[in-house]
């Protein structure tokens, strides 16, 4: 069941990116209103470093940030969740479970959000996702195959 809320998505192309492409670089920053439910994703051959600039984010460190790599088998989704470290909001076991419980609506937003990419380039729906959780702490810090932007579908 889809936890998206389309209406709730802004999406944003940055220069050098299209609907279509390019695949490498292709770079996400997805980022959420607490007050709103709003998600603000932005698609570029680069993060957007402004859209995660503000002392609130800074702060918080809630932000996701995904790019396609191109790997021996072939392009791979790595998605970043920083768990721990540095200045962030809370301690590291409640940011793990709440990323873990928030990342299907994260993987449907990208996936939802870059439809047109997909459908420009339909054998990505079937690589693989990575899910990498940056922590300071050996326990959190992992990386995790989360299957296919296929199934994350609205």
């Amino acid at each position: 069941m889809s936890r998206l809320k389309p209406s709730k998505l802004h999406v944003r192309f940055i220069a050098g990116t299209t609907p279509e492409g390019p695949v490498v670089p292709r770079r996400y920053t997805l980022t959420h209103s607490d007050s709103t439910g709003e998600l603000f994703l932005t698609i570029g051959v680069d993060y957007d470093r402004e859209q995660i600039s503000g002392w609130y984010t800074r702060t918080m460190r809630d932000e996701v940030l995904a790019e396609w790599v191109e790997e021996e088998g072939g392009p791979a989704l790595h998605v970043h969740c920083h768990v721990s470290g540095g200045l962030v909001f809370g301690w590291a076991g409640m940011r793990d479970a709440i990323f873990r419980q928030e990342l299907p609506l994260v993987l449907e937003s990208f996936r939802y959000g870059d439809a047109g990419f997909f459908t420009a380039h339909p054998d990505l729906d079937q690589a693989p996702i990575w899910i990498h959780f940056h922590s300071h702490r050996a326990r959190y810090d992992q990386v995790e195959e989360w299957g296919s932007p296929a199934q994350y579908r609205v």
